[in-house]
């Protein structure tokens, strides 16, 4: 086939970060790759197998080893490296962000999603793109029913972590934990989860709650520039994912409890002004542990301390806009055997 428009996807997309016209070529293999948008290809192949998955990354435009693994994959599966037997819709969020080197350009995509784009003024870059992100998950996960449905959504953190590779399991209203895909983070080389605590606008939960979908929040270390990240540090993930899309028998081995690690949310802290300051240093890691009674903000006459027993932050950020999440505060739990399916 004549690959030359897709021989660097990524490369095409930032040259056209607002839009691209749909084409669609035929893989080696016989199946077919079809551009919907920039950033935006998925791939169906000749005979299908049981599983229907969305990977995305590049959400925050500076997060790029999870950009870098996806144009792998990509590219493996352009030259026909990697034969893609699961259907895939594979997207690269926000490439406009990607061309400034920077996590957003007016707001925080992360936030728009489940309809949250459409509330408030005005309708900035990043409103218009969640929209047509959900636009593009919804025809995804529409094309057939009886799948398994998964979508992993691939990031890096501002901060260092002290668990480097960690995942945000996004809020399941009452419904277990599911044993397979905990084995497969947990093999995967992510081997922290973070329970989420309720409903959020994040990517991952669009999913989830509105397709039924096993989907994450991925964090795979650091942000760093392009062109400056470790290939080794996400090779576990990224031979996984090519297991999972190219051997549909695959299954990682049994979940093992004892090697993953668990917490839940206890408290969130929302900042209120641009008076709002952290206690702790900017150098903090994620789940930095906290003794109780420590005082770790105040906005105004607001603080926030821990409780009685210790707690650990993440996501620490004191530039969000105000009236945003400015960290969380977690502490360690358990999944006992009637929470697991």
């Amino acid at each position: 086939m004549n690959a030359s428009r897709l021989d660097d996807f990524l490369a095409l997309s930032r040259a056209n970060p607002h839009s691209l016209a749909p084409f669609s070529e035929t893989l080696p293999d016989g199946g077919q790759i079809q551009v919907w948008d920039t950033g935006v290809v998925c791939i169906e192949p000749t005979a299908p197998a049981n599983k229907d998955l969305v990977l995305s990354c590049g959400i925050h435009g500076n997060e790029t080893a999870p950009i870098e693994l996806c144009a792998r994959l990509l590219g493996d599966i352009v030259s026909g490296r990697l034969v893609c037997r699961q259907r895939l819709l594979l997207i690269f969020g926000h490439p406009a962000a990607m061309n400034l080197g920077v996590r957003e350009v007016e707001e925080n995509l992360n936030r728009l999603f489940s309809g949250a784009h459409a509330k408030g003024e005005p309708q900035t870059m990043e409103r218009q793109r969640a929209a047509r992100l959900e636009q593009y998950v919804t025809r995804f996960f529409q094309g057939r029913d009886g799948t398994e449905r998964l979508h992993y959504d691939l990031h890096t953190a501002i901060r260092p972590s002290e668990y480097e590779q960690f995942a945000i399991y996004p809020f399941t209203h009452g419904a277990p934990y599911h044993k397979g895909q905990l084995a497969f983070l947990c093999d995967s080389g992510v081997d922290t989860i973070l329970l989420a605590h309720g409903p959020t606008t994040t990517f991952s939960y669009f999913s989830a709650h509105g397709f039924g979908a096993h989907a994450f929040t991925v964090e795979l270390g650091k942000v760093h520039a392009f062109g400056e990240n470790d290939a080794s540090r996400v090779a576990k993930l990224e031979h996984n994912l090519a297991r999972l899309l190219q051997a549909p028998d695959w299954q990682p081995p049994p979940l093992d409890p004892a090697r993953i690690r668990v917490f839940k949310v206890c408290q969130e802290i929302i900042k209120q002004s641009e008076g709002f300051c952290f206690h702790f240093s900017d150098a903090v890691a994620n789940f930095t542990e906290f003794s109780p009674g420590a005082l770790l903000a105040e906005d105004g006459d607001q603080q926030w301390t821990v409780g009685d027993k210790p707690e650990a932050v993440i996501f620490p950020n004191p530039g969000v806009a105000p009236q945003q999440r400015a960290a969380l505060m977690v502490v360690t739990a358990e999944l006992s055997a009637d929470m697991l399916c």
